[in-house]
């Protein structure tokens, strides 16, 4: 537990125990499972597994732990099995987070493809095997050039109990509902996913302008049904950004000063400025009864989940019995109402 919480006394009473049994990979059944992967080879400093100091704020590289890295890096190449990160409980749920032993970089590598969705899909069997009801993917496991946000693993294996929620529905809803009300138009930036056809589709119905930086990006957001509002822009003087992965520093710096930049993706903005706001990528704060949720996500700071994790634990808690992956997507309103009602909050 972070030492701070045990000078002042503001630790989880439940810590101990589930910290503990955290360790050990033992086969007991949780009822949401939230398949992640490490980001950086110091990344698995930052869970809770590693080192509750740095755990407990969000993860920043530090130079001075580059020579315990390499052998992380040497353990993680040796061991090579997926590992329980954190064990949560939550009203009548047990929730686990796994990881999948491999960093970012090596998502983007076509011949770590394979191997990469075999320990995907054995983590997923394995949850299946031990009665989970939901399974979540976050950060790359649902690329939709390595598995179709997880359909594949669907369609391989028909008979399997346990469904697969993206979690896309619930990042819509947190973005559309992190722009400042009164808006009347946006710009619009980053990779279309069907992530980015739904907010612009959702905007262009509540009559908000979308103005994109390209040509090519308008004609196929504009090919939508419901719009027409889409343009391509002249000038850039938006005050409202949406954006995800592609959007450059060059870009960035096309923005007015004040700009309010709102991620849609997995991973935050590189930023390259000190004049304009950036919001978390798609996330929620976790409410009070959830327990042991004592490190940080990724970047995301304490005690706040991604729109993804939180998907899947909602899927559970409301009883939906069905996938959200590939090209399908839950309704985003119903997501976020249910949302509320179990009492995760906006950041912002």
């Amino acid at each position: 537990m972070p030492f701070y919480d045990y000078v002042h006394g503001t630790m989880d009473k439940s810590t101990d125990a589930l910290y503990e049994t955290s360790l050990e990979r033992k086969e007991d059944s949780p009822d949401v499972v939230h398949i992640t992967h490490l980001t950086t080879p110091d990344s698995i400093f930052h869970l809770q597994v590693g080192f509750a100091s740095f755990a407990s704020k969000p993860q920043k590289s530090k130079w001075y732990m580059w020579p315990l890295t390499f052998w992380s890096v040497t353990f993680n190449y040796i061991y090579g099995k997926t590992f329980i990160v954190e064990r949560n409980l939550f009203e009548k749920l047990k929730l686990q987070s796994w990881a999948i032993p491999r960093y970012s970089i090596q998502y983007s590598l076509k011949w770590q493809g394979k191997s990469i969705n075999g320990l995907i899909e054995e983590a997923i069997l394995e949850a299946d095997a031990r009665g989970a009801k939901i399974i979540s993917l976050g950060l790359l496991n649902q690329s939709e050039e390595l598995n179709r946000r997880g359909e594949l693993f669907v369609e391989k294996h028909p008979k399997m109990k346990t469904k697969i929620v993206d979690g896309s529905s619930l990042a819509v809803a947190v973005v559309l509902n992190s722009i400042p009300k009164g808006t009347t138009e946006i710009l619009f930036r980053g990779s279309l996913s069907k992530i980015a056809f739904a907010i612009v589709s959702a905007l262009c119905q509540q009559g908000i302008k979308v103005a994109t930086f390209y040509e090519n990006e308008k004609l196929k957001l504009s090919a939508m049904p419901h719009a027409s509002k889409v343009v391509t822009s002249e000038n850039y003087t938006q005050m409202i950004w949406i954006v995800g992965d592609g959007f450059t520093g060059d870009e960035q710096k096309k923005a007015p000063k004040g700009t309010l930049f709102i991620p849609f993706s997995q991973f935050p903005p590189k930023k390259a400025r000190n004049d304009v706001v950036y919001r978390h990528t798609p996330s929620l704060i976790a409410p009070p009864s959830l327990k042991n949720l004592n490190s940080c996500e990724n970047w995301l700071p304490r005690r706040a989940m991604s729109a993804w994790r939180v998907a899947g634990i909602l899927h559970a808690l409301e009883g939906w019995n069905v996938n959200e992956c590939g090209e399908d997507i839950f309704e985003f309103k119903k997501i976020w109402e249910a949302a509320l009602k179990h009492g995760f909050r906006p950041i912002n």
